[in-house]
């Protein structure tokens, strides 16, 4: 109930909209003594300036009441006509107090004049309409804002959530492959098997520090994906190359923490690694700030059993982010995936569409998921 009795700067400007009115109405009703006689003007317009402000002081508390009773959408009619109501018999009981008042004060050259009246009243339900019309103007003005408001942090949290999924997909992805490979390797050689693990707990540990954040630097994560290369050496021997050669000036854009990690992992998992036939990987740039992962085609005749997280998350990731997403291709015998690099400007995009969250990703990822990984 307090808050309705105090005035904020919005209630202010209406009344101050309104407030001309009175001295066109007490023109009228004094005659051009009002303007040229002080003994008319001063009394005249002290009176009926207090009985103003409190006059549109309780018509202000109506109608905050009103929002308060009628707040819903489908009652903005209802709330009007309630307020025009009140507004209308408030006015009425205005003019005739004034009337009264100027002839009680005697005021020199006042005489009632049903005309005058009739304009004064006129004059009083004309100021009506603009103040009804003003305040739900800016109240619904203010609910539009909420709305935005209430919008983008729903639309935050479900990026947050979304991105917070695709994170948890990748810690039991990275470790099923990872303990299948060292199982693997158990039977086959229980000495690299053995330094297997130990640079798996080393590698592990980045995963679980990475999905703390939504963008990291290539400069660590180019660190990362060396010791992760070290990690899959233990097991391939010659059979697999990395190749590395990124322009420093781009070691602190940003992508998405994994991304590199993701790739290598698909790259190895499709294709034949054996030191005659090895398989190459190659991490790149270009002078617009694409970082390139390529691996040469030599895809196994056997079908690999996939969970689809690979290329599915990292497309995701780009476009939860709002940001342009990796392009995938197959050119000369190569496997190609062409990462777009994340300056600082760019980190936090001014606008996320809503479609990038909701229909664009699913679609695409759809899409994603439904191909076959051959690099």
């Amino acid at each position: 109930m307090r808050r309705w009795l105090r005035l904020d700067r919005n209630d202010i400007l209406v009344m101050a909209v309104n407030y001309p009115a009175l001295f066109i109405a007490n023109y009228l009703i004094l005659g051009e003594r009002y303007f040229h006689v002080r003994a008319v003007f001063w009394p005249a317009t002290l009176v009926s300036t207090i009985f103003y402000f409190l006059f549109a002081w309780m018509l202000d508390v109506w109608m905050k009441y009103m929002r308060h009773r009628y707040n819903e959408l489908n009652q903005v009619a209802r709330r009007i006509v309630y307020s025009m109501s009140f507004f209308v018999v408030m006015t009425a009981l205005y003019v005739c107090f004034m009337f009264w008042l100027y002839g009680k004060m005697n005021i020199p050259g006042y005489q009632f004049n049903l005309t005058v009246f009739r304009w004064s009243l006129l004059i009083g339900f004309s100021c009506n309409i603009i103040a009804v019309g003003i305040h739900e103007a800016i109240y619904s003005y203010n609910k539009w804002k909420e709305s935005l408001q209430r919008e983008y942090v729903l639309k935050e949290l479900h990026m947050q959530r979304q991105l917070d999924v695709l994170k948890q997909q990748v810690n039991p992805h990275f470790l099923f492959n990872s303990l299948n490979s060292l199982i693997s390797l158990i039977g086959e050689n229980p000495e690299r098997a053995e330094a297997f693990a130990e640079e798996l707990s080393s590698v592990y540990r980045y995963v679980l520090r990475a999905n703390d954040q939504n963008l990291t630097d290539l400069k660590t994560e180019l660190e990362f994906i060396r010791s992760y290369y070290h990690l899959l050496k233990t097991r391939h021997g010659q059979g697999l190359n990395l190749v590395v050669s990124v322009d420093d000036r781009f070691s602190q854009y940003r992508l998405p923490p994994l991304t590199l990690q993701l790739l290598v992992e698909n790259a190895v998992k499709h294709n034949i690694i054996l030191p005659e036939q090895p398989l190459t990987i190659e991490i790149d740039t270009d002078d617009e700030g694409n970082l390139f992962v390529r691996n040469n085609l030599q895809q196994k005749r056997m079908h690999v059993l996939s969970n689809g997280v690979g290329l599915t998350n990292i497309l995701a990731k780009y476009e939860i982010l709002g940001h342009p997403v990796p392009t995938v291709q197959e050119a000369e015998g190569q496997f190609i995936v062409a990462l777009p690099l994340i300056s600082r400007l760019q980190e936090t995009p001014s606008e996320l569409p809503i479609g990038s969250i909701s229909g664009t990703t699913t679609r695409n990822v759809s899409v994603v998921s439904s191909m076959r990984r051959p690099g």
